[in-house]
């Protein structure tokens, strides 16, 4: 046995199903080593779109996607995708080749120090140079990875440690023990809640992950406090509770921010300020917090709780909730935001303009999909509009980039979900210029079986950074590209392709799209003129009662 047997057993032992990647010259041994694998290769069409798949992957499933490349213009390629899992806190294992330890000390080809390169962007960057320490080098990269906070960890196999004999077998996996939280801290935090009169609950992606969805709901509804969650804590709480405000995060004011306004206490449950910066909703540090997770809270001047109350998050709400004696009511003004906000989302449940209104867009894709099926967003001015309309009753039903928020994440992230949930349906939605850059991996799609469809917002252009040129400046520069015909583009790759052509059409096509068995993608142009009415709108938003 040779060390990428080994490294194979061992990522076996972890339970690993798939691994995304290029071949390479320097990987050819751990290559060869897959052959008599169970774990299935994903040939890609480029490694940003790999480590993409494994990043999504991870954030679905809670465990490590694996990714691979050769070394070089490889594994620089491979780590946009590796840097957005780890800021998106999604757990991912990459590995690289590299040339033999015998040439690092020399310039030679192709030859980048990779460890040092990746380790900026992982919680983890390593290289086997032992073959024994194998296991232990894998064993730790997937707890690293999957502790919380999640993230991405890099391995090194240099091509000469690959093909060396090496003894040893994967090491056993040890069972995580729950982590509980104080019980000073739970009855501090029953205090506060107790004495609010206006307290409102910020949600974030980290509830998902700890799976406290129910623990959540339940919280709120005996509490009768209001839900905000972050773009990445969509479906914590279904979004028809009445006690669900919805999503927070738009980089300028919105409804929900006159709720933030009037709270005398924010519960922050999961949350991550990557997710959303609380210099946005508490600029001046003034409102009272209590910070509910597995990890404590980062430092931040507009982020000091009152009381940390860090551990099991699920467990953490039962113990707050069997002390915590509120017998208040939501604030009624948090009622009526929720209102105004659901009479602005179905506002547009008929409209007709041409090109489609981005909330019409986002309308129809709501009454196709069912409560179990995904969504994964692109980067880009639709993200904003899928953020703050496109609403969840599941957690995991809506992804979104929103920590490093990289372009081009759509298409292989749907491959992903289609692979773990392949009964479900999924829609990638992207813009064009989002989906230039990674529309390649449709070709992966059709050849190893994952049909979902991709649904472009078609501009003509970078429609976000416009919207932020026209916010800042009143006029925009150098966004403007022109696009292929992507009907004729997705017939020449074997997939469907539809084109909307008027505003009545989409719910149709999107219906016929999803019932294809290969992949679809729909070309709908957007008016992006909606995107200045909403900041117009917010602009004006007045919070009095």
């Amino acid at each position: 046995m040779n060390t990428a047997e080994l490294l194979v057993q061992c990522l076996e032992n972890e339970g690993v199903r798939y691994i995304f990647g290029l071949p390479g010259e320097e990987n050819m041994q751990f290559l060869e080593a897959l052959q008599s694998s169970s774990i299935q290769f994903v040939t890609t069409r480029h490694e940003q779109g790999a480590a993409f798949m494994a990043d999504v992957y991870g954030r679905l499933t809670g465990r490590a996607g694996v990714c691979l490349s050769t070394l070089g213009p490889g594994a620089t390629n491979l780590m946009t995708g590796v840097a957005d899992a780890n800021l998106d806190r999604a757990p991912l294992v990459a590995i690289t080749g590299q040339v033999g330890t015998d040439r690092m000390h020399v310039d030679a080809h192709q030859y980048l120090d990779l460890v040092a390169m990746f380790a900026p962007v992982t919680k983890w960057s390593t290289h086997i140079v032992r073959p024994s320490n194998t296991p232990e080098i894998v064993r730790k990269a997937f707890k690293i990875a999957q502790a919380e906070k999640p993230g991405a960890v890099h391995i090194e196999l240099p091509e000469n440690i690959a093909s060396m004999a090496a003894i040893g077998e994967p090491l056993r996996i040890s069972d995580n023990h729950d982590i509980f939280a104080s019980f000073s801290s739970i009855t501090r935090a029953a205090e506060l809640i107790s004495q609010a009169d206006n307290p409102l609950i910020l949600v974030g992606n980290g509830a998902i992950r700890c799976n406290a969805s129910a623990a959540l709901t339940e919280f709120a509804a005996r509490l009768n406090i209001p839900v905000a969650n972050t773009f990445m804590g969509k479906g914590v709480i279904p979004y028809t509770h009445p006690l669900a405000l919805w999503a927070v995060g738009l980089q300028q004011r919105d409804y929900i921010s006159c709720g933030f306004d009037r709270a005398d206490l924010v519960i922050a449950i999961g949350y991550d300020h990557i997710e959303y910066s609380p210099k946005k909703w508490n600029p001046m540090g003034d409102i009272p917090i209590v910070h509910v997770g597995r990890t404590a809270a980062e430092v931040d001047s507009s982020y000091i709780p009152q009381v940390e109350v860090v551990g099991d998050i699920s467990d953490s709400l039962q113990e707050i909730l069997s002390r915590a004696d509120r017998q208040g009511k939501p604030d009624p003004y948090a009622i009526q935001l929720r209102d105004d906000i659901r009479a602005e989302y179905t506002e547009y449940a008929h409209d007709t303009g041409y090109p489609v209104k981005p909330q019409k867009i986002i309308y129809d894709l709501r009454q196709v999909l069912g409560s179990e099926d995904i969504l994964i967003s692109d980067v880009g001015a639709h993200k904003m509009w899928v953020a703050r309309h496109y609403h969840c009753d599941r957690p995991n039903t809506c992804i979104i980039s929103n920590g490093f928020a990289a372009m081009g994440i759509a298409i292989p992230g749907a491959v992903a979900a289609k692979l773990v949930h392949p009964h479900r349906k999924v829609v990638a939605v992207t813009g064009d210029g989002g989906f230039m850059m990674n529309m390649q991996e449709l070709e992966t799609a059709l050849r190893i079986g994952t049909p979902f469809v991709t649904l472009i917002f078609n501009d003509g252009g970078y429609g976000l950074i416009e919207w932020k040129q026209q916010t800042h400046f009143n006029r925009s520069a150098f966004v403007r590209f022109g696009n292929p015909d992507f009907v004729r583009l997705a017939e020449s790759m074997g997939l469907k392709g539809y084109r909307v052509e008027a505003g009545d059409e989409l719910l149709p096509i999107l219906k016929t799209a999803l019932e294809q068995e290969v992949p679809a993608i729909i070309d709908c142009p957007v008016d992006y003129r909606e995107n200045m009415e909403l900041s117009q709108r917010v602009m004006q938003l007045s919070c009095a009662v």
